[in-house]
């Protein structure tokens, strides 16, 4: 018989953010035919930021949302919530892929930031917003190197940052494994991503959006002058369509060269008693990241709970909702690295684990991929990194769907294509001997580090 962590032992498979009486009601879904300017295939961050923008921009414009399930219940209801000012996966990411662009994309990074900002206040959207910053910790002495690069990265590029040694690292948020830390301090900070989610809708529906639930799309086919969509039970016909479909990369057969759907895992622990935060004083309640291969990042909820996630996987041909996301052996490392993190939280239990769909490319960044004489656009591969920079692919998707002329879309980053991702069985088999290198690179090394080097040549980041 398996044994599995104790602190699973009444977990519940169900993201912490959807387990929520906030929940709004569900929009009706399309029945019988319709026709509009701008369809919206996607009730995510991307697709919902896209609907108010084109509002905004135009309020007379027929602009209509659909969703295959729920508003917020794919990858924009299961993220840690971290909200960062980067539109491209952090400095690092930046540096190898767009080193030219650098200065641009900071400056973009910090007007999506503003503006994601404006409009949670301008409509008083009640995301549980902490403003606390955000830190990335060494776990060991090894990365520290790495550490101070990135560091010089940020004081190259005006971030207000601090480097910290080890005991004001500890001091900050008390682990055995953190060696160091860089602390971020402006523009970042931590959201509850449903309720975000929620309330982006709830400005859509205000400013006119037509917004269906429970739609899936069956078909899009050209019309020449207009593409139209075949849902379950009715027929779009749409001048303009944003596919936001992430990491399901619906809308055209060719978007799923360029993204390959991993699978992050999450674990919630419950609520934090005053003792227990003592132990591990976290009073500015940063979002952090940590520096392992296999990534792993935490934040504190309203209500101080820890969401601890990381350690991606893979499933057969980009399975979005696999079975094997729901049983606790999926959780049972995880929960190992939380322990290993927190060991003097070894009396608190988990309430929550769930796995969410990352988007991932070989750029980690958003791309756009035009289809149908560019009547359709697909804006994704934020990699896990969407929260803030969602809105940013929106806007560029709305700018490439709207032929606008504007500058941004002569940047590499919206004029190029991510490298392309073998397809199955390859994708599958270098997916599981890389998450098999990842899960013990950092204390084993051995042939796995040569097998990270060579994922990296090929294009990979990880």
């Amino acid at each position: 018989m398996t044994t599995f962590h104790k602190a699973l032992t009444d977990v519940t498979f169900y993201p912490l953010w959807l387990d929520n009486t906030a929940a709004p009601d569900t929009c009706a879904h399309l029945v019988g035919r319709t026709e509009t300017d701008l369809l919206i295939v996607g009730g995510g961050f991307t697709g919902l930021w896209a609907a108010i923008i084109a509002k905004q921009r135009d309020p007379a414009r027929n602009v209509t949302l659909i969703e295959a399930g729920k508003v917020a219940h794919g990858a924009s209801g299961r993220p840690g919530g971290i909200v960062s000012t980067s539109v491209i996966h952090g400095l690092g990411n930046a540096k190898r892929v767009f080193p030219a662009d650098m200065d641009v994309l900071e400056r973009l990074g910090i007007e999506n930031l503003d503006g994601w900002r404006d409009t949670i206040t301008q409509f008083g959207i009640d995301a549980d917003l902490e403003w606390t910053g955000e830190m990335t910790v060494a776990v060991n002495r090894a990365h520290l190197d790495d550490l101070h690069r990135e560091f010089a990265l940020h004081q190259q590029h005006g971030h207000d940052a601090v480097l910290l040694d080890r005991a004001q690292t500890q001091a900050e948020l008390a682990s055995p494994l953190f060696e160091g830390a860089i602390w971020s301090r402006q523009r970042t900070g931590t959201v509850h991503p449903a309720k975000l989610a929620w309330g982006l809708k709830a400005i859509a529906l205000t400013l006119g959006v037509r917004v269906h639930e429970h739609t899936p799309m069956l078909d899009v086919s050209d019309q020449g002058h207009q593409l139209r969509i075949t849902t379950h039970d009715g027929r779009i016909d749409a001048r303009r369509v944003l596919f936001a479909t992430n990491a399901w990369g619906a809308g055209h057969r060719h978007i799923k060269r360029y993204v390959v759907a991993m699978r992050d895992r999450v674990l919630a622990t419950e609520p934090l008693t005053a003792e227990q935060m003592d132990r591990i004083g976290w009073t500015n309640r940063q979002g952090v990241y940590d520096t392992r291969k296999q990534l792993n990042y935490m934040r504190l909820t309203r209500d101080n709970r820890i969401v601890y996630g990381g350690r991606i996987g893979y499933y057969f041909n980009d399975a979005t909702d696999p079975a094997g996301d729901r049983q606790l052996q999926v959780y049972d490392r995880l929960a190992g690295y939380f322990h290993d993190t927190f060991p003097q939280l070894d009396d608190v239990k988990f309430s929550h684990a769930w796995s969410g769909p990352i988007d991932l490319t070989t750029r980690m960044a958003v791309h756009l991929q035009p289809y149908y004489g560019g009547k359709g656009v697909y804006a994704g591969g934020y990699s896990g990194f969407g929260v803030t920079a969602s809105r940013f692919g929106a806007r560029l998707a709305l700018e490439r769907l709207d032929d606008t002329g504007s500058p941004d879309l002569d940047l590499a980053l919206a004029s190029s294509l991510p490298g392309r991702i073998p397809p199955e069985p390859f994708r599958w088999m270098g997916a599981a001997l890389t998450m098999r290198a990842l899960d013990h690179v950092d204390t084993k090394g051995g042939w796995r580090k040569a097998w990270i080097r060579l994922v990296h040549r090929l294009g990979f980041p990880l």
